[in-house]
């Protein structure tokens, strides 16, 4: 695999929107101001292969008095998404189009920072369902899908072969065999995303769904983590520490690390995103050829992953809002869904294409990632997710470092999530 793909697929794991910003395209505009025509900006991620410059370029050709223009900022999501956030709080018509981690939508609609779209100027049915659910606020559609993800477990297919077992599909059965095959095969057992930082948000929060429950409560106003389900969702994950299942090792896990340790043989299974996928087949991976995917386990069947991926959205503050909404619906066309996944090796939002054969053979996960998807769930959804997420990592991960109880785990959580959504 040439390092151009490699870069690609690093960026894919965590899907976050990046880029720069380009000198002058600064002005401030009123919003409400939804109708107008003209050169158009997205400010989107690094687009290291090409692909994005490449469907811009098509756009250009048969739209040249809508230009779009390609805007990259900071590669890291923080410094991303704070680039944004201050352009948009000085009313900057700087970006017209911008392109959204899945979880930052609730908060750039709830500030006004993105206007209502209207749902029948776009192809939402042809989407894989729950997508759609990551693009609206208070029932109104502030963006549209353009990029999904779900995580996926990880196996050893030629370890579990040799044991004449099947992949584990409820959290019992992963336990046990993390537990007692690992061993007899040199290898430990489970690995996720285990250090205090967003990955770690995804990976309760995907336990807590699976056995039933919610991290926060349907309308986003208070914490739900004191239920039964989530209760026993963070036992089975600090008990997994406790019996060693889920080394120590594990708990400094990235995205990077995690896909590192099991590429080069040590684990026996990975919950992690697609991007692995080609990445453990490359040249050089000690598991190619060597290892499957199956959807994450649950506590009594497949269990629930969290929804990744990027929403497109037109800024309150765009001077050419008409031709910000034609370039989104060009973006999230099929052809360019399909260049998305070809070109851009993401995960596209059309349903068809995961049941299309020419991609299955090249991107043999999909049936996987499409099952995945469909049974996954958005994250919490709050416009204070960013404050969320960082209780929530740094809490649990106490409490898989055993310096808490899970009981007192769950009543400092519950505590701090409720002092952060009651922030005016």
């Amino acid at each position: 695999m040439g390092r151009v793909r490699v870069l690609l697929r690093l960026t894919a794991a965590v899907l976050l929107v990046a880029g720069c910003s380009l000198p002058g395209l600064s002005g401030t505009v009123r919003t409400g101001d939804r109708g107008g025509t003209g050169p158009v900006t997205l400010a989107t991620g690094r687009d290291l292969t090409g692909y994005l410059r490449g469907r811009l370029a098509q756009w250009n050709r048969a739209h040249p008095a809508e230009r779009a223009t390609l805007v990259e900022l900071p590669e890291a999501a923080d410094d991303a998404r704070a680039q944004m956030i201050s352009s948009l709080q000085a009313r900057s018509g700087r970006y017209d189009v911008l392109n959204l981690d899945v979880v930052w939508t609730p908060e750039f609609a709830a500030a006004g920072w993105i206007t209502p779209l209207d749902p029948r100027l776009f192809p939402l049915d042809r989407f894989l369902g729950p997508v759609t659910a990551t693009a609206t606020f208070r029932g109104r559609l502030y963006a549209v899908p353009y990029v999904s993800n779900a995580g996926m477990l990880y196996y050893r297919k030629d370890v579990l072969d040799q044991e004449h077992l099947r992949p584990p599909r409820t959290w019992g059965e992963l336990a046990r065999l993390a537990r007692t095959v690992a061993p007899r095969h040199g290898l430990e057992g489970y690995a996720g995303q285990f250090l205090p930082y967003e990955g770690l948000t995804v990976n309760y929060t995907e336990a807590v769904q699976s056995a039933g429950g919610q991290v926060l409560t349907r309308d986003g106003t208070r914490a739900a983590v004191g239920s039964p389900e989530a209760r026993r969702a963070l036992d089975f994950l600090v008990g997994g520490v406790r019996e060693g299942w889920i080394p120590r090792e594990a708990l400094s896990f990235k995205e990077e690390e995690s896909r590192k340790a099991f590429q080069d043989g040590r684990y026996l299974f990975l919950r992690s995103w697609p991007y692995v996928y080609d990445l453990a087949q490359a040249k050089g991976s000690r598991v190619a050829g060597r290892f499957g995917v199956v959807p994450l386990p649950g506590p009594d069947g497949p269990g629930a992953a969290s929804l990744g991926g990027s929403d497109l959205a037109v800024s309150s503050y765009s001077r050419h809002q008409e031709s910000a909404r034609r370039l989104i619906a060009y973006l999230t066309g099929e052809e360019n869904q399909r260049q998305v996944l070809l070109q851009g090796s993401l995960p596209p939002v059309w349903a068809s294409l995961y049941d299309d054969p020419a991609l299955v053979r090249r991107f043999p996960y999909l049936p996987v990632l499409k099952q995945s998807i469909l049974s996954a769930r958005p994250r919490p959804r709050s416009p204070e997710y960013d404050q969320v997420s960082l209780v929530v990592a740094a809490v649990v991960h106490d409490a898989l470092t055993l310096r808490r109880s899970p009981q007192s785990t769950t009543e400092r959580l519950s505590r701090e999530l409720d002092a952060v959504l009651r922030r005016p």
